[in-house]
């Protein structure tokens, strides 16, 4: 797998206010409107692929293409309205961005076994050990975001370090959502580093 959000050398002030002030309106409600129904398509494809992994320990390709689309998609979304990146997202499944990249390869057989598990006691041993790690990482990320939109404001410029940490819970995030939507079998670390995105 790999995630991440690219650094850029400047950022906006102008689209940081902009975002901030009125992104819950131009970039979250049609964006969020439409993912709405996109995810719902989602709910019964993880359905779906649950029975078809458990059965034939394989995820339908085009079943697999549409989740990896719609963490394409979100990810696109949160990146502008966490201030992580500049540019207006892209609409649809097949929507493009060369500052966000989620790659995840469709594995040749899953374990049914582990499918199984994580179906029935996925709750416990999944998400409540990294939903408790990560309440307190999002606080930490809330005071950050907070912090470096006042610095962006006035310099023009992301700390490497505090774009790292946001990009990080994030990823992290992302990485308990596709283990528990089964598109990998790889149990989610308790980590924000690791499966970096490379951009040019």
């Amino acid at each position: 797998m790999k995630f991440g959000i690219k650094h850029q050398e400047t950022y906006s002030r102008g689209e940081l206010i902009l975002r901030t002030l009125f992104g819950a309106l131009y970039i979250a409600l049609p964006h969020f409107f439409l993912l709405l129904f996109v995810l719902i398509g989602s709910m019964f494809i993880n359905f779906i692929a649950f029975w078809a992994i458990l059965f034939t320990g394989k995820f339908p390709e085009g079943m697999f293409n549409y989740q990896v689309n719609v963490q394409k998609w979100s990810l696109r979304v949160n990146a502008r309205m966490l201030n992580l990146s500049d540019g207006y997202p892209a609409f649809g499944m097949s929507g493009q961005d060369d500052n966000t990249l989620v790659e995840i390869e469709r594995q040749e057989s899953y374990n049914r076994g582990t499918v199984l598990l994580r179906q029935l006691f996925g709750i416990i041993y999944v998400l409540i050990p990294h939903m408790f790690c990560l309440f307190f990482l999002q606080i930490g990320a809330a005071f950050v975001r907070l912090i470096a939109f006042w610095v962006v404001l006035f310099t023009g410029n992301y700390p490497k370090g505090m774009h790292d940490y946001m990009v990080g819970v994030l990823r992290w995030n992302f990485r308990v959502g596709m283990y528990m939507s089964f598109l990998t079998d790889k149990y989610p670390p308790f980590s924000r580093s690791g499966d970096e995105a490379t951009f040019e």
